[in-house]
């Protein structure tokens, strides 16, 4: 295949011919691929499936990670380890194609892979690395380990992404009309655009942008004299970077600057285009944002077979299949903690990225009431926690291991390792409720629990991120209530969510599953309904055409 004139293999639909290059740190495409972390990735491996369906024409941008994120495995008294592994893919192609960029003043060599359209059933993705026996060892260790701890290795990094994505582009002579960056981390790419184009309103005529993070904080800033150093801006000076991106202190804001440079954003969902809109409003020289909400891939990640059994209103057929998904879930939790989970009884899962703001043991603030629900036997519950938190974040790791230490006191209480994408989905099958509490309004999104509903899960979350345009309360899932959580301390807001979070499981949800199964198995097939058309991504990579890229 020749990768110097490259066009996407297949047949593009008409309505999606404009050519687009979509930049992102990570991408969940399929379980033996891991290069991504968490929701970030799940969401680009999604729109890849998507655009791939709809016959789009757009390649993926990304970084092959040889060590991946992490591997997670167990000390010996079963707490987290993090280890890193060396990961081999033999379904990956060498394109041949090989280029130097200046990192740090320091020609680097970069190598890109590509896995085509038809091996996972994804858009054509191109994946940098530096891992190459023509570097020294410090740049063979850019693609080592995505989001690397090391400030200097991480803007490395991002440089790769952006300058390295960009000029990966132009070796493969594609020539995009939209660069579409899916986060902030591509946006040394602008200043390399610069130099090509020669014009500011020319780089914008191309550049749209994605935005993740609902908090100021929460967005990449790094020392702008070491970004210099390193040779993010492609040559400019810190005085011209100033002038053209309006950043005055010493840290180079990369979202800000992506703002300034796209000619359209988008939040992640219609709350998070509101929050997006309201934190940067006093900002000067931004461009308009607005919304798309996050969607997933439903023929990846949905059991047809509780579709099917749905749409034959067999409920025998449907429950037999929700009750087999969940026995095979829990041969995964005999397996790595020793407890037999009984298909029957209720089963509570909370399992995504562990970060402080999404409260994984909130159940476990009230002992008293979480003592009082597992040891019910009238309306027995099982729980199952799982997922990653960043190697380095010390106080969700010992968040982790303080539930590993807990659930070794309950039977029915487990908590597992290697939540990725094909554990993931085994738990949306084992759970029937999927709990998600994040602290309103600091969930950008939070897609797990679409992916949860295709599997027969029903949701049960504060009013954060999607779920504002998902849930009818009652009807296709469970919300606590919006309190006033502007006027609120953190403490008040824990307490209040805690509190209704209670009692809501005590008086509604768990007697429901019980004493009235008929209405539970309805409010599982509002959920995979309602989450059917409008939360898959096929609508998502639609409205990204339709929206940001015209």
């Amino acid at each position: 295949m020749n990768f110097r004139s490259y066009n996407v293999p297949y047949q593009c639909d008409e309505q999606y011919a404009k050519k687009v290059a979509y930049f992102s740190m990570e991408f969940a495409v399929h379980q033996p691929l891991k290069i991504y972390s968490g929701g970030l990735g799940f969401l680009a491996g999604s729109h890849l499936r998507s655009a791939y369906e709809l016959r789009q024409n757009l390649i993926g941008i990304g970084i092959l990670w040889k060590y991946g994120y992490y591997d997670q495995t167990r000390n010996q008294d079963q707490t987290l380890q993090v280890t890193f592994m060396e990961k081999n893919y033999s379904f990956l192609q060498d394109t041949g194609i090989k280029f130097q960029i200046m990192i740090h003043d320091h020609p680097v060599w970069i190598k890109a892979y590509y896995l085509a359209p038809e091996t996972f059933n994804s858009a054509p993705l191109f994946l940098l690395s530096t891992d190459l026996p023509e570097n020294d060892y410090i740049s063979q260790t850019i693609t080592h380990r995505l989001y690397d701890a090391n400030v200097a290795t991480k803007v490395a990094q991002f440089i790769l992404l952006g300058v390295g994505g960009a000029k990966l582009i132009d070796e493969l002579g594609f020539n995009p009309d939209v660069y579409h960056l899916n986060e902030a981390h591509g946006i040394s790419s602008a200043f390399y655009l610069l130099n090509k184009f020669k014009s500011v309103e020319k780089v914008k005529e191309h550049l749209v942008f994605t935005t993740h993070t609902p908090e100021e904080a929460g967005n990449e800033k790094h020392d702008i004299y070491l970004c210099h150093k390193m040779s993010y801006f492609c040559g400019l000076s810190i005085d011209e970077v100033r002038k053209l991106t309006g950043i005055t202190d010493d840290q180079f804001n990369h979202s800000l600057a992506a703002l300034r440079f796209a000619r359209k954003a988008n939040g992640v969902s219609a709350l998070h285009g509101n929050v997006s809109r309201e934190m940067w409003k006093n900002y000067e020289g931004i461009c308009p944002i607005t919304s798309i909400t996050n969607a997933q891939n439903w023929r990846y990640w949905a059991d047809k077979q509780m579709y099917k059994a749905m749409e034959d209103n067999d409920d025998y057929s449907f429950d037999d299949r929700k009750k087999h998904l969940k026995k095979r879930a829990f041969e995964i939790v005999a397996d790595q903690t020793g407890k037999v989970f009984d298909p029957n009884v209720l089963t509570i899962v909370w399992a995504r990225r562990f970060a402080g703001y999404k409260r994984a043991d909130m159940l476990t603030y009230d002992m008293e009431r979480f003592e009082k629900m597992l040891a019910s036997t009238a309306q027995p519950v099982q729980i199952i926690w799982a997922g990653k938190p960043y190697p380095v974040d010390y106080p969700a790791i010992s968040q982790f291991n303080n539930l590993v230490h807990l659930s070794k006191n309950y039977k029915n209480v487990a908590v597992l390792i290697g939540y990725e994408l094909g554990l993931s989905k085994r738990l949306k099958q084992a759970a029937d409720i999927w709990l998600n509490n994040p602290r309103v309004p600091r969930e950008a999104s939070g897609t797990s629990g679409m992916t949860a509903a295709m599997n027969g899960a029903v949701n049960f979350s504060t009013d954060d991120g999607w779920i504002p345009e998902f849930i009818d309360h009652g009807h296709n899932g469970f919300v606590i209530p919006k309190a006033d959580y502007e006027n609120m301390t953190t403490h008040d807001q824990d307490e209040y969510d805690l509190n209704t979070a209670y009692d809501m499981l005590e008086n509604t949800i768990i007697p429901l599953y019980y004493n009235q199964f008929d209405t539970w198995r309805q409010i599982i097939k509002n959920g995979m309904r309602d989450v059917r058309f409008q939360f898959d991504s096929n609508r998502m990579a639609h409205e990204y055409y339709d929206i940001m890229y015209k």
